[in-house]
């Protein structure tokens, strides 16, 4: 891990290509059959080396009196290091906006809507300020833009990326008041290269410019800075006690300054520009010896936004052991049943970039052949508990392999992972069984869940939810991001690190070797019952209205009831299979890959053709949230405020139609062959 961590490695550059070049070299040597750069040209966002990015406060003479700082201060040791890029907001618009400032919580839509609707607030022509955390930045970007304003500025509010009672770093793992996180605010429907969106960037394929203007300027800020134009604000003091974080400020609403500084207003300097480059995944292979037509793919992203110590680095030094095991079986003569694909996906952080044009160059391929796709980002953003995320026909994979690896914690010795992990976590749906989150999005196994229905999984280590407020870790996608911070505070015995690459390379051996895919049709069905619930939860809220306009979820009930059914009675007739025959393994084989296909809607989401899962999607208004059952879920979000009831109500009725047709029709795909 360490040597992956030295240099800045950031998508399109230099750096970044020679650390393919090196890991290419590597899995070569390890014994895989083949291993090949995979290289496309993508639209990139940079700062202006020579024009920096910055933020302003202004008298009322025009005079810059306070500026923003133009870089972290760098980690004792990395000094001497050079193109650390300073925090910016990729694929922000340039500009120079100058306006009143507006405090805006976290920028989530309901903090826009207490604004407008309740304080009578209008963030038009308003450069707002919204804290990092709860949603994804780029739907605050969105949300910002909807609402009228002309520039954003993020930063870190102590209360979301501090811990209480930890030093900054390098004395903890806090983040210091200097440090700013770096993070794209693309915003597409699906991921990918804007400008080639739903075909691989290669070629002079012609490219729609048009895509990535949906923006304003956005800048990031740490909190030290933040103090200074948060300090005197004036206007509305903050709605509630959810709208304070931890600075000495008294976090008022604007618009604008008070007292003597209430002439001042703030000017955005963001000279950032957009730029076609070439970025390089490297794909390994190792051959199947009976299915080589059926591939595992175990994929994580190589390029960092600096030093990458945990964000992507700690999962891809996973990656690479899980490798160099998989060759040291293959030199002792195995081969595994199925093929397995090894990715180290390029410009994951510029938008799932390596990752999604992979993926629409081989779309054809990987929907006849992909049994299953295992995503390796960061192996760890705390040291609690394990966390995964998956297929709800991966859970019973995921519960079986954790009873047989050794838990790292303290407290557990001897004892398994499944025993911490559902100590510490415990399911609230199913009795004695730990918790397992649905997929959402911002990260690479996007394109393979979420547009093609390839059943995916993730798991890393992570932190107490219950205690820990702050998002996300720290230090994340700042310059403190180094290898020390993970040696001296996250995992110093790297136990944490083992216990992922079991379950990732745990999970990659079983689904390539077993005879029967390990996949339960039956955990999907639990599933999809308490998806319903939740559905059915939401609706409560409008019990009138549903009646005025007949609106009803028996259709929903009905499908997934018969689903049940269907998939009791076909795990019931698996078990009766003669696994000498291979025609007859081959064809329950296929049942089982292809039932997360049968989900897929080649028309999509409303308004978003590149999510076609009818039962998970990100959701709208965080992408980084998985939802179930999005298109009902979406058409009932804030369905009393619009403005034509008759319509929103009859997308309602078609979307829960959508639904119980796709969950019927996924069922008809495991009865029993004519």
């Amino acid at each position: 891990s360490s040597n992956f961590t030295q240099q800045p490695h950031l998508a399109g550059t230099q750096e970044n290509l020679h650390l393919a070049e090196q890991i290419q070299a590597n899995w070569k040597a390890f014994g895989l059959d083949s291993v090949q750069l995979a290289p496309y040209e993508v639209l990139l966002s940079y700062p202006n080396e020579t024009n920096p990015n910055y933020i302003s406060l202004i008298d009322e003479h025009g005079q810059e009196i306070f500026n923003t700082s133009l870089s972290e201060p760098v980690p004792a040791g990395y000094e001497t290091v050079e193109d650390i890029v300073p925090p910016y907001s990729a694929f922000s618009a340039s500009g120079e906006p100058e306006g009143d400032l507006v405090y805006v919580n976290y920028g989530r839509i309901e903090d826009f809507h207490k604004l407008e609707r309740e304080m009578g607030i209008n963030c038009s022509g308003k450069i707002v300020i919204v804290r990092y955390g709860k949603i994804f930045r780029g739907n605050k970007v969105r949300n910002a833009y909807l609402a009228g304003a002309k520039g954003l500025i993020l930063y870190s509010d102590p209360a979301d990326s501090c811990a209480p009672g930890v030093q900054p770093y390098p004395d903890g793992w806090n983040l210091p008041g200097g440090g700013a996180q770096r993070g794209n605010v693309l915003l597409l429907d699906g991921a990918g290269d804007p400008l080639t969106p739903g075909y691989p960037a290669k070629g002079d394929q012609r490219r729609a410019q048009s895509a990535v203007n949906l923006n304003i300027p956005v800048h990031p800020i740490g909190y030290h800075d933040a103090e200074k134009l948060l300090k005197e604000m004036g206007g509305a003091p903050a709605p509630d006690d959810s709208w304070k974080g931890q600075l000495s400020v008294p976090y008022n609403v604007g618009p604008g300054f008070t007292g003597t500084s209430s002439k001042r207003k703030v000017r955005m300097h963001i000279y950032s520009f957009k730029q076609v480059r070439r970025i390089y995944n490297v794909i390994g292979i190792l051959r199947g010896a009976t299915e080589p037509d059926r591939y595992v793919i175990l994929g994580g992203h190589r390029d960092s936004w600096v030093f990458g110590g945990i964000d992507p680095q700690s999962g891809a030094a996973v990656v690479h052991e899980i490798v160099r095991s998989f060759g040291k079986l293959k030199q002792e003569g195995w081969r595994p049943r199925r093929t397995v694909i090894f990715a180290s996906w390029d410009a994951e952080e510029f938008g799932l970039m390596g990752s999604t044009e992979w993926a629409e160059e081989n779309v054809k391929i990987l929907q006849e052949r992909a049994v299953a796709y295992i995503n390796a980002d960061s192996s760890i953003e705390g040291n609690y508990t394990l966390r995964v995320d998956c297929t709800p026909s991966m859970h019973s994979l995921v519960y079986n392999l954790t009873k047989e690896i050794p838990s790292p914690d303290e407290g557990f010795e001897g004892r398994s992972l499944f025993e911490s992990w559902y100590e510490k976590n415990p399911s609230r749906e199913h009795k004695g069984f730990p918790r397992i989150n649905k997929l959402g999005s911002g990260n690479d196994f996007e394109v393979f869940f979420q547009r093609l229905g390839i059943a995916s999984g993730r798991a890393r280590y992570t932190k107490n939810f219950k205690v820990d407020k702050f998002s996300s870790y720290p230090v994340y996608h700042s310059v403190y991001e180094t290898y020390e911070i993970v040696e001296k505070f996250y995992d110093p015995t790297f136990r944490n690190h083992l216990a992922v690459a079991q379950v990732r390379g745990g999970l990659v051996f079983e689904l390539a070797e077993a005879v029967i895919l390990p996949f339960d049709c039956r955990d999907y069905a639990k599933a999809l019952n308490s998806y319903v619930d939740i559905i059915y939860n939401i609706t409560m809220k409008h019990q009138a209205a549903m009646e005025v306009h007949k609106v009803s979820l028996d259709l929903l009930w009905d499908s997934v009831k018969a689903f049940s059914e269907v998939a009791n009675d076909f795990h019931r007739r698996l078990e009766l299979v003669d696994i000498h025959n291979p025609i007859e393994v081959r064809s329950w084989n296929d049942q089982l890959m292809f039932l997360e296909r049968a989900f897929i809607d080649p028309l999509g989401l409303p308004g978003r053709p590149f999510y076609r899962h009818i039962i998970f999607a990100p959701n709208s208004h965080n992408k980084y949230a998985g939802v179930s059952f999005p298109g009902i879920y979406d058409a009932l979000f804030d369905i009393d405020h619009k403005a034509d009831q008759e319509k929103a109500w009859e997308e309602v009725k078609k979307q829960i139609f959508v639904a119980a047709f796709t969950v019927t029709a996924a069922a008809g795909t495991l009865k029993e062959t004519l």
